[in-house]
């Protein structure tokens, strides 16, 4: 989830004797959008976009939305935000979440139920801090939570929890699953039954300090001119709580079937995976992070490779962007975030919208505000 990274926050102050443009810059990165709720001329506020779909719940602050359906009912799994008081920084301290609570509705639109805390950080015996965006998958006639927590070491794993009721409570297993590492874990079923995990994250999410599935805690991030940092995959075994062979990098390239490097960071992945099938073709999305994109790429394979097609989701209010796609009584959704309640980075809203195809397979793009 992200979601800690590097923003530019530019503040206008009027003097009493002069109009005084201040700028203040935190980011190092290469980020080339500022926060949308950011003024634009001294003593002067952009006016307020009006959303195309309004948040899911309101009592509690909530983000990167993974929905499924279970049971004729949808059912959501969120991050649950809260205000810490954490200082923010690029690694993403300020999001400093503890428990976990899943949402659920009958249909789109329909009464939205929070069920409660599924699953505490204090319940979860090798957890550190910090439980960022989960998904949760259904086998074995069980229910699995999965979810990125940093461990004692202050290294972000992917753990799994259980449960015999899709809203849980959720009972996590004693270690994480062996072999995994970063963020943002999204387990997509195939139509033959067998599961894969994809998963990463750059930035705070600690993609970068993993190559060959090694960690070095110096690694780094790419340079413009270098080859991107690319999303992980990894099927899963049949009891749902390992790795069933070697993690996998997924190359996503363009339509002569080039790699990007970093500068491409309009299309390159940082984070956010998700993966859905429609009429037979692979689509796998992603947030590119510090451009606020939820684009796509397609493919003929679950391992890849994907290629670039195109913009899914316009940039959001608030600096991340996350999603995830499901398909319901034959119409697809997607389930996103905002930060219409809050106007802060770090305490989000999530929303719903329909999604349509072209005739092509190509997906029309979504602009949250009209």
């Amino acid at each position: 989830m992200n979601n800690y990274m590097k923003t530019v926050k530019f503040h206008l102050v009027v003097t009493a004797t002069a109009a005084v443009l201040l700028s203040s810059a935190c980011n190092t990165g290469q980020s080339t959008h500022t926060e949308q709720n950011d003024s634009t001329a001294a003593g002067m506020q952009p006016p307020k976009k009006e959303p195309i779909s309004q948040p899911l719940v309101s009592d509690i602050y909530t983000a990167d939305p993974s929905a499924h359906v279970f049971n004729d009912r949808i059912y959501i799994y969120p991050s649950h935000d809260t205000a810490t008081g954490t200082p923010e920084n690029d690694n993403g301290d300020h999001f400093n979440m503890m428990d976990y609570h899943i949402l659920s509705m009958d249909s789109v639109g329909g009464k939205v139920t929070d069920h409660g805390v599924a699953l505490h950080i204090k319940d979860i015996p090798w957890a550190g801090r910090q439980l960022w965006a989960p998904d949760a998958a259904f086998a074995n006639n069980t229910y699995y939570l999965y979810f990125p927590v940093k461990d004692k070491q202050d290294v972000f794993r992917i753990g799994v929890a259980t449960s015999s009721k899709p809203e849980g409570p959720f009972v996590a297993e004693k270690e994480p699953i062996k072999g995994s590492y970063s963020i943002d874990p999204a387990v997509f079923k195939d139509d033959d039954g067998s599961f894969y995990m994809y998963f990463g994250g750059i930035w705070g999410g600690q993609l970068q300090r993993w190559n060959n599935n090694r960690y070095d805690s110096a690694g780094k991030l790419r340079q413009p001119g270098e080859e991107a940092i690319l999303p992980r995959v990894a099927k899963l075994s049949k009891d749902m709580k390992h790795f069933d062979g070697p993690v996998k990098e997924i190359k996503i390239v363009d339509k002569d079937g080039r790699l990007f490097t970093e500068k491409d960071n309009d299309k390159r992945f940082f984070e956010a995976s998700w993966m859905h099938k429609h009429n037979g073709k692979y689509y796998f999305s992603y947030s590119t992070g510090d451009t606020h994109y939820i684009v796509y790429a397609t493919g003929d394979n679950p391992y890849g490779p994907f290629t670039y097609q195109g913009v899914i989701l316009n940039p959001v209010e608030g600096w991340t962007n996350h999603q995830s796609i499901a398909e319901v009584n034959g119409k697809t959704f997607l389930f996103y975030h905002d930060v219409q309640l809050s106007g802060k980075t770090h305490l989000r809203n999530v929303k719903v919208t329909e999604l349509h195809y072209n005739e092509d397979g190509t997906i029309q793009p979504v602009t949250a505000y009209k």
